[in-house]
């Protein structure tokens, strides 16, 4: 089988092509694929050759890790059947290209317990599920409630709206872009020049700023935490002393679980987590050289996604 990909060549090249595929086996699915996202985090270092080396890394290499597909192929042991609408995390079925996430691909072949079905009521909106789960799984690896937030992009946000989903206050949110200030009135989004407020129990980086991390930690209470849930490249480093004076706790909020997707999807179908709002751009897979390129640059760009729907 073939299919059309999304394809990084090399760094800071790309292209949209036919690939072909593995063929399917006694647990695997074929999916067509209905949308997919674009990551300004992980897809950006690979787009530009900086990702740290990764086990299944190399180029051509096809990327995304945020895919909403309907079931067109189901095989006995898969679990799922045709027609089902899942939620794909991420594929590697490609026999000419690395599949180093790989699920921007009209078609996909993935074991079939890879796969979340969602309802088909939340159509594109099920491909901000890997970032829920991720916001999700840093809200949780803090020890203490989070009062602040670093980044309004759309991590961010879904990390102060799961904190409020679960019951706590608003945070406070750190943003430096006016642009993206806007919360809806759902929590404070303030420069963190204009941030009068006393010290935070703990703290939780969206924003994937090193320059940010000094001055979160500055605003620590003693005994304080901060979860990163960005991503830092090769290196990580802030100042030792406030650290140390406040005898901080820093944990990683790395790859999320299938649970965390789970616990996102149950917030969401009883109302206390909204995934509205997130996805501000659209484009075809033929647009792609455009819509990775406002992704990667714009600031009012939130999340692109791309539709295969009518893909030619």
């Amino acid at each position: 089988m073939h299919t059309d990909a999304i394809v990084f060549e090399r760094p800071g090249t790309l292209d949209v092509r036919r690939v072909s595929l593995s063929r399917p086996g006694d647990v695997d699915v074929v999916a067509e694929t209905l949308f997919s996202g674009i990551s300004t985090g992980t897809e950006k270092l690979l787009f530009d050759g900086t990702m740290p080396s990764f086990p299944g890394m190399g180029y051509p290499l096809v990327p995304g890790y945020e895919s909403v597909a309907q079931i067109v192929e189901a095989a006995p042991g898969s679990g799922r059947s045709a027609g089902d609408i899942v939620f794909v995390p991420g594929a590697n079925c490609y026999t000419d290209a690395a599949g180093l996430f790989g699920a921007s691909a009209a078609r996909l072949v993935v074991p079939g317990a890879r796969t979340v079905p969602v309802d088909p009521g939340m159509a594109e909106d099920a491909t901000l599920l890997a970032l829920a789960a991720t916001a999700y799984n840093a809200v949780n690896r803090a020890t203490q409630i989070p009062g602040l937030v670093i980044g309004h992009g759309v991590v961010g946000r879904l990390v102060a709206r799961i904190i409020v989903a679960q019951g706590h206050e608003p945070p406070t949110v750190w943003e430096t872009a006016p642009e993206r200030r806007d919360s809806g009135g759902l929590y404070p989004v303030i420069d963190p020049a204009d941030d009068t407020a006393g010290r935070y129990a703990a703290a939780i980086d969206a924003s994937g700023n090193l320059a940010a991390l000094d001055a979160a930690i500055a605003r620590l209470a003693k005994g304080g935490a901060l979860v990163l849930a960005g991503f830092y490249g090769d290196r990580v480093s802030f100042g030792f002393v406030p650290a140390f004076m406040r005898e901080i706790s820093v944990s990683i909020a790395a790859e999320f679980k299938p649970a965390d997707i789970q616990a996102v999807l149950r917030l969401v179908e009883t109302g206390r987590l909204s995934l509205a709002g997130l996805i501000t751009h659209h484009a075809s897979p033929q647009q792609a050289q455009t819509a990775y390129r406002t992704a990667f640059t714009q600031g009012g760009c939130l999340k692109m996604v791309i539709d295969w729907r009518n893909a030619a």
